[in-house]
């Protein structure tokens, strides 16, 4: 088991009551575990928001000790063909649970990536097994999820954790890792992290292993990301006209820090509504920003697309 595993299994919530963030979630989910009554279940909403580890809680709370015979886990990117839905998950989803609870759990990690062809297996072996097995879907996009599947589910939208339950989640592995941490350092934590309390743990223990003092610059270090004033000064210049100094501060900083084109768009438009410009200017550099990412996924080349972003923002 690597150093990272050791760190996450370590902080993972080993019951519902210690999930992050998701508090009224929680609450219903323990009301279902309570009464041993479990629906089939659709958990969507961004990575690292504590959807996995709610299904591990709610198989653990219900089955105690026997929840590993009971729970089976599978990962729908790895395994999202037709056969897959035909074989493993009917041969489990069919046999009697261990224990005193009726149903067995299985979980499908990442269900989004289903084919259509497994999504319509699943949705019969769904309806045949009801007696005998609880699926909990886990996605990050619903919308991809067939709505006749949605229909026989239970849905839950987990949100971004919130930035006062980051800071004491942060807290918490300072105390017990006996860590030194800056208070700009946390807030650079959670900017980073974008609400992923599985990317909060793993920038906290690289810059760990850096020493036991964490500062604001470790952790841009470690994230990869540039410091948001760093952002805000080539937008600045570039709002002045100096399109010269802002580009060549841009790209340094894009080479320094490893940046590709597409996390420079995305520190842009988080940034670009500090600039001291009026609103209706703001709104249209959006607009901007918008047209521009989709010119760099569909392949064009990204230094040439964020200079021509930066010469937008130099038009008065």
């Amino acid at each position: 088991m690597t150093e990272f595993q050791i760190w996450t299994e370590k902080y993972r919530p080993k019951n519902l009551e210690d999930v992050v963030g998701q508090k009224e979630i929680v609450e219903k989910l323990k009301a279902f575990v309570k009464n041993r009554n479990l629906p089939h279940l659709l958990f969507a909403g961004p990575a690292g928001t504590g959807k996995t580890t709610s299904a591990m809680a709610i198989a653990k709370e219900l089955f105690k000790e026997n929840w590993q015979n009971n729970f089976l886990e599978m990962n729908a990117s790895d395994e999202r063909g037709i056969n897959t839905i035909r074989t493993k998950v009917k041969d489990f989803a069919r046999t009697k649970a261990i224990g005193d609870v009726p149903f067995k759990v299985i979980l499908l990690d990442e269900a989004d990536s289903l084919t259509s062809e497994a999504q319509h297996a699943l949705r019969r072996t769904m309806e045949n097994y009801t007696r005998t097995c609880r699926f909990i879907l886990d996605c990050n996009y619903s919308s991809k999820i067939l709505l006749p599947i949605q229909s026989r589910c239970a849905v839950f939208r987990f949100k971004p954790i919130p930035k006062e339950e980051i800071k004491k989640y942060i807290e918490k592995i300072i105390k017990n890792e006996n860590l030194n941490m800056s208070e700009s350092a946390i807030d650079a934590v959670y900017d980073s992290s974008n609400g992923d309390l599985r990317k909060v743990t793993n920038i906290l223990q690289s810059c760990a292993a850096l020493g036991e003092e964490i500062s604001e610059e470790n952790v841009y270090s470690v994230a990869g990301l540039a410091k948001p004033k760093e952002i805000i000064k080539i937008l600045e210049k570039a709002v002045e006209g100096d399109i010269i100094e802002a580009k060549k501060i841009m790209f340094e900083t894009m080479l320094d820090n490893g940046l590709s084109g597409i996390d420079v768009i995305k520190l842009i438009s988080k940034n670009v509504w500090d600039l001291n410009i009026d609103n209706k200017r703001k709104i249209e550099l959006i607009d901007k920003i918008g047209e521009y990412e989709f010119r760099i996924i569909e392949g064009s080349d990204e230094y040439l697309q964020i200079e021509a972003l930066l010469a937008q923002f130099a038009k008065s």
